[in-house]
């Protein structure tokens, strides 16, 4: 990524990572077509679970996003060696908060889910389900442990093909344990997610097998597994404003999940389909945005800033004019595609409006989305984190609570009571997510215009060892 055109090599880097999303997205289109056989009760659950099992999604990409940034940057700046050392501490910080979040989400599931507004069936088959989710965290951040690694050396492909194959188990695996084909018995939303356990137990063997091979660019050596405080500092310092990042996204998809439930199961349906067709667009945007990381990390460590600034430019004019073809398919049909998961008239017509509110925001969505991309890529994970909240925090979450419900207030001064709110329903939840997403894409253009992020996070203090690489590891 540091010399020649950059369109090309740009795409050579984004598609396998865009396929490699999509296939990941398959993950939960897979689960939700086939829960939709069971049961309108059984979509409202894995889609009051989406934004949760997101919220673990995001602390993995979070902690990984400074693995990107510092492999990247190493291996423009020649010294291999040490991008190894990042990928071993990157395998110790992953398998340590991924048991953390195991443990601490199993022992509260049951406040977990009270919380979030479930009750009856819905509340029986979302704690099926996210039991088992929990028991596959750790699968889960290796392998974005695995990724986040190729990525960094520009590796691409081999994790693609990886989910690929992981995913295709998947899809293959789900209508056998939800609906009990065969000799399985019908386990429903449960047997959904031992389908995704599997699978990702599949793609994370392979992935540290491969990362042990050490033939695609980078290598996990044991004698890195032994904790690092300086890579641990570097991984820590630049990690956790991309996970408080995630934390920040994937806790606002569960309070709007929240504010949807009380409008009903036809309602949180709707939003779960919905978020799960978004997601292939996000999946695209994502995908683009890690290679802009990719580009923009090598760049700096190959000392060429405007060249990583180009990358940026390139990457979400191409990214927001594939989402606006993608706007105008889904409103174009609207019904049909909602029909692929399940063929409640209510839940669809529900849906048609979701889509018609929130699609012709898509492009702002995904260019918001790689230009983190680029800010992570520099090490500026902290900017991210701060689009991040605000894009959430501030322009979604008070703007939907205003216009869907509306409180009444006495106040003691006052002879008449005070109204706050539009009240206008659910519909005013639709408006907030495409608000915030438009918004938040003004500030992230702004805010990249400015620089600031071109300097990059390397140390320049380390030993001659170290920086030349020619330390031979056990």
């Amino acid at each position: 990524m540091t010399t020649g055109a950059i369109g090309p090599k740009l795409a050579s880097l984004a598609w396998p990572l865009v396929l490699g999303n999509l296939l990941q997205t398959a993950y939960n289109l897979a689960d939700m077509f086939w829960v939709g056989r069971v049961s309108g009760e059984a979509v409202a659950a894995v889609s009051l679970m989406f934004p949760l099992s997101w919220m673990f999604v995001s602390t993995a990409i979070g902690i990984t996003a400074a693995t990107i940034a510092l492999v990247s940057q190493h291996v423009g700046a020649g010294d291999r060696r040490e991008a190894d050392r990042v990928v071993g501490q990157t395998v110790v910080l992953a398998l340590a908060v991924s048991a953390a979040l195991a443990i601490g989400g199993w022992l509260v599931r049951h406040e977990l889910l009270t919380t979030m507004g479930a009750e009856g069936l819905v509340y029986t088959d979302a704690l099926a389900y996210i039991e088992i989710i929990f028991l596959s965290l750790p699968l889960t951040f290796l392998f974005f442990a695995f990724r986040a690694a190729l990525q960094g050396a520009g590796d691409t492909r081999t994790a693609m093909w990886l989910v690929l194959v992981s995913a295709g188990m998947n899809v293959v695996i789900d209508p056998f344990v939800i609906l009990g084909w065969g000799p399985f018995p019908a386990l429903g939303t449960r047997g959904a997610a031992w389908a995704t356990l599997a699978s990702r137990a599949f793609a994370t063997v392979v992935g540290i097998a491969v990362l042990l091979d050490g033939t695609y660019g980078v290598k996990l050596y044991r004698s890195d597994l032994v904790p690092d405080r300086r890579v641990m500092r570097q991984l820590i310092a630049i990690g956790y404003p991309a996970t408080f990042d995630g934390w920040a996204r994937s806790s606002a998809a569960v309070v709007m999940a929240s504010f949807v439930t009380p409008f009903g199961t036809a309602a949180i349906a709707a939003y779960g389909i919905g978020v799960r067709m978004m997601s292939v667009t996000w999946s695209v945007a994502g995908a683009v945005g890690q290679a802009t990381a990719t580009g923009v990390g090598q760049n700096l460590g190959a000392k060429t800033p405007d060249r990583a600034g180009r990358v940026t430019w390139i990457a979400t004019g191409g990214t927001m004019a594939f989402l606006a073809a993608a706007t105008v398919v889904a409103m174009a049909f609207p019904e049909p595609l909602y029909r692929i998961f399940i063929d409640d008239p209510t839940i669809v017509a529900e849906g048609r409006t979701f889509v018609y509110v929130i699609a012709p925001v898509w492009a702002f969505f995904g260019g918001t989305m790689v230009v983190q991309g680029a800010f992570r890529g520099a090490g500026q994970t902290r900017v991210a984190m701060a689009l991040s909240l605000l894009s959430r925090w501030v322009f979604r979450v008070p703007i939907a609570l205003v216009l869907a419900f509306s409180t009444t207030l006495v106040l003691p001064w006052a002879t008449d009571t005070t109204t706050l709110g539009f009240g206008i329903g659910v519909i005013g939840i639709w408006f907030g997510f495409a608000f915030g997403g438009l918004a938040a894409f003004v500030v992230a253009v702004v805010w990249f215009r400015r620089g600031g992020w071109t300097e990059g996070v390397l140390d320049d203090d380390r030993s001659p060892t170290e920086s030349t690489g020619t330390e031979t590891p056990d």
